[in-house]
Protein backbone atom coordinates (compact mmCIF):
# COMPACT_ATOMS: atom_id res chain seq x y z
CA UNK A 1 0.00 0.00 0.00
CA UNK A 2 0.93 3.53 -0.91
CA UNK A 3 -0.51 6.40 1.25
CA UNK A 4 -1.69 9.87 -0.60
CA UNK A 5 -1.05 13.18 0.92
CA UNK A 6 -1.01 16.34 -0.48
CA UNK A 7 -1.00 19.87 0.85
CA UNK A 8 -4.03 20.77 -1.97
CA UNK A 9 -6.76 19.07 -0.27
CA UNK A 10 -7.26 19.21 3.70
CA UNK A 11 -5.37 17.42 6.08
CA UNK A 12 -6.52 14.33 7.44
CA UNK A 13 -8.12 15.69 11.03
CA UNK A 14 -7.89 12.10 12.64
CA UNK A 15 -5.97 8.47 12.58
CA UNK A 16 -6.26 8.05 8.44
CA UNK A 17 -5.20 8.85 5.11
CA UNK A 18 -5.99 10.99 2.76
CA UNK A 19 -5.68 8.36 0.48
CA UNK A 20 -4.62 5.14 0.26
CA UNK A 21 -3.05 3.13 -3.32
CA UNK A 22 -3.58 -0.72 -3.63
CA UNK A 23 -2.73 -2.19 -6.25
CA UNK A 24 -4.20 0.35 -9.28
CA UNK A 25 -6.58 1.14 -6.98
CA UNK A 26 -7.24 4.65 -4.89
CA UNK A 27 -9.36 4.34 -2.12
CA UNK A 28 -9.76 8.34 -1.22
CA UNK A 29 -11.02 9.65 2.10
CA UNK A 30 -13.95 11.13 2.25
CA UNK A 31 -13.57 15.21 1.34
CA UNK A 32 -15.85 17.77 3.22
CA UNK A 33 -15.50 21.70 2.39
CA UNK A 34 -11.99 22.34 4.33
CA UNK A 35 -10.09 24.96 2.61
CA UNK A 36 -6.74 23.68 2.67
CA UNK A 37 -5.48 26.97 2.35
CA UNK A 38 -7.05 28.30 5.63
CA UNK A 39 -8.09 25.02 7.20
CA UNK A 40 -11.71 26.70 7.57
CA UNK A 41 -14.79 25.43 5.75
CA UNK A 42 -15.45 27.30 2.20
CA UNK A 43 -18.84 28.98 2.33
CA UNK A 44 -22.31 28.26 4.72
CA UNK A 45 -24.42 26.64 1.53
CA UNK A 46 -24.27 23.46 -0.50
CA UNK A 47 -23.05 25.24 -3.24
CA UNK A 48 -20.10 26.50 -2.04
CA UNK A 49 -19.20 23.19 0.11
CA UNK A 50 -19.82 20.96 -2.76
CA UNK A 51 -17.66 22.77 -4.60
CA UNK A 52 -14.50 22.83 -2.34
CA UNK A 53 -15.21 19.46 -1.72
CA UNK A 54 -14.77 18.72 -5.48
CA UNK A 55 -11.86 20.59 -5.55
CA UNK A 56 -10.32 18.82 -2.89
CA UNK A 57 -11.24 15.49 -4.08
CA UNK A 58 -9.34 16.44 -7.50
CA UNK A 59 -6.41 17.81 -5.60
CA UNK A 60 -5.87 14.06 -4.36
CA UNK A 61 -6.71 12.59 -7.79
CA UNK A 62 -4.17 14.91 -9.19
CA UNK A 63 -1.88 13.33 -6.60
CA UNK A 64 -2.17 9.74 -7.12
CA UNK A 65 -2.04 10.57 -11.15
CA UNK A 66 -5.70 10.56 -12.00
CA UNK A 67 -8.63 12.51 -12.61
CA UNK A 68 -12.04 12.35 -12.43
CA UNK A 69 -12.64 10.23 -15.40
CA UNK A 70 -10.89 7.09 -13.40
CA UNK A 71 -13.26 7.35 -10.30
CA UNK A 72 -15.25 4.07 -10.62
CA UNK A 73 -17.37 4.39 -7.58
CA UNK A 74 -18.27 7.37 -5.15
CA UNK A 75 -19.97 7.66 -1.87
CA UNK A 76 -22.23 10.35 -1.00
CA UNK A 77 -23.15 12.21 2.20
CA UNK A 78 -25.53 14.95 2.62
CA UNK A 79 -27.05 16.64 6.12
CA UNK A 80 -30.44 18.01 3.99
CA UNK A 81 -31.38 15.45 1.21
CA UNK A 82 -33.06 18.71 0.28
CA UNK A 83 -29.91 19.79 -0.81
CA UNK A 84 -29.73 16.90 -3.07
CA UNK A 85 -31.21 18.92 -6.29
CA UNK A 86 -28.14 21.18 -6.11
CA UNK A 87 -25.50 19.05 -4.83
CA UNK A 88 -26.12 16.79 -7.62
CA UNK A 89 -26.38 19.45 -10.79
CA UNK A 90 -22.58 20.08 -9.48
CA UNK A 91 -21.41 16.44 -8.83
CA UNK A 92 -22.63 16.09 -12.77
CA UNK A 93 -20.33 18.93 -13.84
CA UNK A 94 -17.55 17.07 -12.16
CA UNK A 95 -18.10 13.34 -12.46
CA UNK A 96 -19.07 13.21 -16.67
CA UNK A 97 -18.05 9.70 -16.43
CA UNK A 98 -21.13 8.90 -14.29
CA UNK A 99 -19.21 6.23 -11.72
CA UNK A 100 -21.07 4.13 -9.79
CA UNK A 101 -22.53 6.06 -6.74
CA UNK A 102 -24.45 5.60 -3.03
CA UNK A 103 -25.62 8.84 -2.00
CA UNK A 104 -27.39 8.93 1.88
CA UNK A 105 -28.76 11.42 3.99
CA UNK A 106 -26.65 11.19 7.51
CA UNK A 107 -27.56 13.01 10.86
CA UNK A 108 -24.41 14.85 11.42
CA UNK A 109 -21.42 15.38 9.43
CA UNK A 110 -17.39 16.60 10.58
CA UNK A 111 -17.52 20.05 11.67
CA UNK A 112 -21.16 20.25 10.73
CA UNK A 113 -20.75 20.58 7.19
CA UNK A 114 -23.24 19.83 4.92
CA UNK A 115 -21.75 16.74 2.23
CA UNK A 116 -19.14 14.59 2.24
CA UNK A 117 -17.43 12.55 -0.47
CA UNK A 118 -15.59 9.69 -0.85
CA UNK A 119 -14.21 8.50 -4.26
CA UNK A 120 -12.22 4.93 -5.06
CA UNK A 121 -10.09 5.53 -8.70
CA UNK A 122 -8.92 3.00 -10.91
CA UNK A 123 -5.07 3.89 -11.90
Amino acid sequence: MKKISTEKAPAAIGPYSQGVISGNLLFASGQIAINPANGEIEGDDITAQTEQVMKNIGALLTEAGADYSNVIKTTCFLADMGDFAVFNEIYGRYFTQKPARSCVAVKTLPKNVLCEVEVIAEL
